[in-house]
């Protein structure tokens, strides 16, 4: 690991002075830690939105969205909306292990954007709502590719609003050594319509399966899926899983995330 500075802001705007300065946003460092670790990136000062009271919790707003702060938690996120939100109570619960739980936060999996991470399946699946310190970002507009998103270079994710659909579920293929998503679907449904979101799959990062959700919308139910395939040209193809294998468990999990949300 190189030598760096560590900034401990206890507010938004000294964070937002700190990172303007030149420092490196750190979240849960989940990601950030192992990059630096094995020497990859270099900041000179890190900027630790862990001590920012204002960036953690969860609430319901008057439009009876689910909001979490930034530097939440995934434990934190499982326990509050357990019955709130259920599906996204059981993504939350089984990201990584336990220590994982304990430190990264959704924000910095939101930013991220790994392809493989499970917080954008649900981001994207809901049609939630991605707040930075200056503006509010939809999610079809958000993610934009492996490890890319709308983010400018020293922006914040200080909280995500989710809608609660009317019924959902999320299914992941689990890779047993790292515990990201081999691949997993998340399934929400609501009024006028549904939305299928899928991630670990496609060297393009989280997508829509527009397919799945015209049949779904239609009808849903697993059957409704049955013909259904998604092109494995673009899929992830790598020791773990082949692109044909990936495509083929699009199928599959999105049939068991249906048929849980039922």
């Amino acid at each position: 690991m190189y030598a760096f500075d560590i900034a401990r802001p206890t507010t938004l705007d000294e964070a937002k002075a700190a990172i303007a300065a030149g420092g490196q946003a750190l979240s849960g460092g989940q990601t950030l830690i192992p990059t630096l670790k094995a020497r990859l990136a270099m900041p000179e000062t890190l900027v630790s939105l862990h001590g920012i009271a204002d960036l953690k919790g969860v609430s319901t707003d008057s439009a009876g969205r689910i909001c979490v702060k930034g530097a939440t938690v995934h434990r934190a996120v499982a326990e509050a909306v357990a019955d709130s939100f259920p599906a996204l109570s059981y993504l939350a619960s089984r990201i990584g292990d336990p220590a994982v739980r304990n430190r990264g936060t959704i924000g910095g999996s939101v930013a991220n954007n790994d392809p493989s991470a499970c917080y954008p399946a649900a981001v994207l699946a809901c049609g939630a709502t991605v707040c930075t310190d200056r503006r509010e970002i939809a999610a079809d507009d958000y993610f934009q590719g492996m490890f890319t998103t709308a983010l400018e270079e020293d922006e914040i994710v200080t909280e995500v609003k989710f809608p609660v659909p009317q019924a959902a579920a999320y299914e992941k293929f689990i890779q047993p050594a790292s515990r990201f998503p081999l691949v997993a679907v998340f399934v929400a449904r609501f009024a006028d319509g549904v939305r299928v979101a899928i991630t670990g799959a496609s060297e393009s990062g989280v997508f829509r399966w527009s397919a799945a959700e015209e049949a779904l919308s239609a009808n849903f139910t697993p059957d409704a899926l049955d013909g259904l395939s998604v092109d494995a040209d673009g899929m992830i193809g790598d020791l773990h899983g082949s692109k044909d294998y990936r495509a083929h468990l699009c199928g599959v999990m999105a049939k068991r995330a249906v048929a849980r949300a039922v």
